[in-house]
């Protein structure tokens, strides 16, 4: 049962996922002033809210498990080239809205 609460392997797994999610409809960050760039941004993040909201659902997600996620999340938009401070700023939307 504690061993439960360390094992994050499915929030790493939709960190993954949102991630690839996101690099997949917006590849890259160069056009951030754009705004058509926005327009498809908030629509891609409308699609992850809804992701976020049945896996939350399904999954009871601790204080660990939410900073697992969000490491994989943010590590994979790193390593895919998205700059730092936008990669952030995403970031801490994402947590936002697992809670």
């Amino acid at each position: 049962m504690v061993l439960n609460w360390f094992d994050a392997a499915e929030a790493k797994k939709f960190g993954a996922s949102l991630a690839q999610f996101f690099l997949e409809r917006i590849p890259k960050v160069s056009q951030k002033a754009d705004k058509e760039f926005a327009k498809k941004v908030d629509y891609v993040l409308g699609k992850m809210a809804v992701q976020i909201a049945e896996f939350k659902q399904q999954h009871k997600l601790n204080t660990y498990k939410k900073a697992q996620l969000g490491n994989v999340f943010k590590w994979a938009l790193l390593d895919a080239g998205i700059a730092a401070d936008y990669a952030d700023d995403i970031t801490k939307w994402l947590m936002q809205k697992i809670g």
